[in-house]
């Protein structure tokens, strides 16, 4: 006990996969010697042991694809040459096989990913699947995506040598202590009590795998994950493995086993992913005794993939089965692991919630640690930042969600892959009216928005790689809004207000643009971190001398909470959310104007209200906020207004432009407008970027002191956010992370692509070495595989002097 430490500046709670990974990773950016880990057993003891310790570089997302190659050189031999410790890695490469030209789809945008990450990656027909794993039954099969550099691990070694990585650089791990208690002080440490003592630190780290939700709960939080259960199963030894030179692939079968088949040693080994009556255990509490918890496996849960597996392999169908792993793992609502700063409080960060824990953690953990000791990670977070949920992620609708996620482990993640349980959590006011209308809705932040309303087709999401049924809805509403008049419910948006004697002040050291200096004045602008990373992008409103009005993304909300609780320590200011109470609608369109004023009696010509300026209005007998800006890029009015409102406020602007046409429109349509008009979004502004390589330094002042200034105005540009035009093929579009290539050579890879109904041509912004982003620079973008002839723009494809949002009331001549 006299030698238990008191102080540390972190401390990691957990001694799995993610636990383990993160005090290596912190020990390389320079904390080793001041960080501990505590340890409950004994290392990897949860779910890393059982884990069957496969990893791929087959993904199609971009962030994932970087953490995936940086593991599996970690694992093929960095770690190994560094600590001594085996790793026990076997570079056998895998094959992910497709049945449908749905599948195929799905392969060829995978090889877009991976040609702009420079894997190794090819797609390739049956007969070279048979060529290099004989055994397989290939019937059905069109081809598969081959990855020869991936292969499968032992958890158990690899986390042995990450902890022997950190120990040699001063971390101090602790075995068989456990946690009981984590709380705040009011100094803002944390106090961590154990079995043995207490230690107070700085930061403090939930990397409690099947336990992170109710450590979470001694500190007032609530992550939403749930342990679900998954087998795996390994055969007797396989008579046709005993002479073989080498290791057969790793077979990915999404289709027909829902899981994975490949060697162990010289016997079989079949994981499933059932896709029906899924397993949950601890919905409320895992056991603090659990150790090296494995349950009785459920034959008759799995045995649909279980014989089809035989089916696939054979040689398989009559062997025993030797061992059967029936183990827990922490399933988030959404899939994606929880990594990064807790909602609401400072310095408790997640490393945790992570389903694949061996396929992606090391690489996950690697950016938290920079994230921790930098002030952002190098890769973009969003979808793994743990504030993307919100209040409404309650136990109940974590466990729904949990159940659905796992079901969709081994199905086809179409473009924009709508998960519908447990919805709706959140709807807004109008949400019965407009889905009476058609409305088909996207869960956004727990809030319920519309996509894009269906006309003469099936009111529900219709998945492609290639244009479906939907584009021509979307083309219909971006005509509406270009040529009459469109109204969309953007209540999802987040709405927050900071007023009191300090609030100008605040918001000015914490923002690149110059604040809004006159009342009812508006301003976009980003904040920044203090790497000069880009947190947020949000619009200000001076609604008076001392109260702002901030508007951004939904999904950033609780960011911006904790951005601006974060940097308010003794100001004089009143932060609070309004979107659980206030609604908003955005009316664009050249007739617009007509309509507004056919609700209200305040002037709307260019003089009384100015582009970029708000008014107190009343609409249909209510007084709503409007604002004069427009995200689509033509004349147009947000009206935010209390929940109360709403409906009435709808009803009144519907009334009021039927006879100028007047058509609802959903995010879709908002989209492909925004990018016509090259307006930056949500997936160029990251974490991994400054504002001069997201190519909006006209955002930013150099007269005004504000966070991340000086790195954000001096920073290197390894890469440029280029404007792109694509030539179209009338099928396939693009949906994010294609290679874009410069004479045969990748250059980098695109953000946010979109065909662009009013220009005719498929538009994208990328992110490309900036020798290559020069305007009118001929690219190629492999698009499902293929390379496609782009070009860099130099101004918007649409409206490029932004007159149509300026215009002002047309004076019609005597007769």
């Amino acid at each position: 006990m006299t030698d238990f430490p008191s102080h540390a500046r972190v401390v990691i709670v957990g001694g799995g996969v993610m636990g383990v990974g993160l005090a290596y990773h912190l020990a390389h950016e320079g904390w080793g010697a001041e960080t501990i880990l505590l340890e409950k057993a004994e290392l990897t003891s949860g779910s890393t042991w059982h884990a069957a310790g496969q990893i791929t570089h087959s993904t199609s997302s971009f962030s994932l694809g970087k953490c995936v190659d940086y593991n599996i050189g970690l694992y093929s031999g960095g770690l190994e040459a560094e600590t001594g410790q085996a790793v026990t890695w076997h570079g056998c490469g895998s094959f992910r096989l497709a049945y449908t030209e749905d599948e195929m789809d799905w392969l060829r945008h995978t090889l877009s990913v991976g040609r702009s990450l420079g894997f190794n990656i090819e797609l390739v027909g049956p007969s070279r699947i048979a060529e290099l794993h004989p055994f397989y039954n290939l019937d059905g099969v069109l081809g598969a995506l081959h990855t020869p550099d991936d292969g499968h691990v032992d958890p158990t070694n690899v986390t042995m040598a990450m902890a022997a990585g950190a120990r040699a650089k001063g971390v101090r791990i602790i075995r068989r202590c456990r946690a009981t208690n984590i709380t705040q002080q009011p100094t803002g440490e944390w106090l961590v009590e154990t079995e043995r003592g207490s230690i107070l630190c700085e930061h403090v780290v939930n990397a409690g795998g099947t336990y992170a939700r109710q450590m979470g709960e001694w500190s007032g939080l609530q992550l939403p994950m749930t342990s679900m259960t998954h087998h795996y199963f390994v055969t007797d030894e396989v008579p046709e493995f005993r002479d073989l030179e080498r290791e057969l692939p790793v077979i990915r079968d999404d289709r027909k086993v829902s899981g994975y088949i490949r060697m162990e040693q010289k016997k079989g080994l079949i994981g499933i992913y059932e896709k029906t009556n899924p397993n949950t255990v601890w919905e409320d509490h895992c056991p603090w005794d659990a150790e090296n918890e494995l349950f009785e496996a459920d034959y008759d849960r799995v045995m649909p993939w279980l014989e089809e597996s035989l089916n696939r392999m054979p040689i398989f169908a009559e062997l025993g089965i030797t061992r059967d792993v029936h183990g827990a793992i922490s399933h988030p609502p959404d899939g994606n692991p929880l990594i990064g700063p807790a909602p609401g409080v400072r310095n408790y960060w997640c490393c945790c919630g992570t389903q694949i824990g061996i396929g992606w953690g090391p690489g996950l953990t690697r950016e938290l640690a920079r994230w921790m000791v930098h002030g952002a990670a190098d890769i973009n977070m969003r979808d793994y930042d743990p504030r993307r949920f919100g209040a409404y992620a309650k136990k109940d609708w974590q466990v729904i969600k949990a159940k659905e996620d796992y079901c969709l482990r081994h199905e086809i993640p179409f473009p924009h892959f709508n998960r519908l349980a447990g919805r709706p959590i959140k709807p807004s006011p109008l949400y019965e009216t407009l889905k009476a209308k058609g409305a088909v809705f996207e869960e956004v932040y727990g809030f319920e928005r519309p996509r894009f309303f269906a006309k003469g087709i099936d009111q529900r999401d219709h998945y492609s790689f290639r244009r479906t049924p939907v584009d021509k809805m979307v083309a219909a509403e971006v005509r509406a809004v270009r040529e009459r008049v469109g109204v969309m419910d953007v209540t999802a948006f987040t709405k927050v207000l900071v007023e009191g004697p300090d609030a100008f002040a605040l918001l000015d050291r914490l923002t690149a643009n110059r604040m809004p200096e006159k009342i009812e004045s508006i301003t976009l602008t980003h904040m920044l971190n203090r790497r000069g990373r880009i947190e947020l992008e949000t619009t200000i409103v001076r609604m008076a001398e001392d109260r702002f009005y901030l508007v951004c993304a939904a999904f950033f909300e609780q960011r911006l909470l904790d951005h601006l609780n974060n940097h308010s320590e003794n100001a004089d200011v009143s932060i609070s959310a309004l979107s659980d109470s206030w609604g908003a609608l955005s009316l664009n369109g050249p007739r617009s104007r007509d309509v507004l004023a056919a609700c209200t009696d305040a002037r709307l010509d260019n003089t009384a209200f100015r582009w970029l300026s708000a008014q107190e209005i009343v609409v249909a007998g209510y007084t709503v906020w409007a604002f004069r800006m427009s995200y689509a890029g033509e004349l147009g009015w947000e009206l935010h207004m209390p929940f109360e409102a709403m409906s009435d406020v709808y009803a009144a602007l519907w009334q009021a432009g039927e006879a100028h046409g007047i058509a609802d429109y959903g995010s879709f349509a908002m989209n492909v407008m925004r990018m016509e008009k090259g307006f930056k979004g949500a997936g160029e502004l990251t974490n991994e970027v400054t504002l001069a390589e997201a190519d909006v330094l006209r955002f930013a002042r150099r007269d005004k002191a504000y966070l991340g200034r000086d790195t954000t105005l001096n920073s290197n540009l390894p890469w440029d956010c280029a404007y792109l035009e694509i030539e179209p093929d009338g099928l396939r579009d693009g949906h994010g992370g294609e290679a874009v290539m410069l004479n045969g050579q990748v250059v980098g890879s695109t953000a946010s692509v979109v065909y662009g109904h009013t220009v005719g041509k498929i538009l994208a912004f990328a992110y490309i070495k900036p020798f290559a982003a020069k305007p009118g620079t001929a690219l190629e973008v492999v698009i499902h595989g293929q390379p496609r002839a782009a070009r860099v723009l130099s101004e918007p494809a649409y409206d490029p002097q932004s007159l149509k949002p300026r215009a002002d009331v047309v004076t019609e001549p005597a007769e």
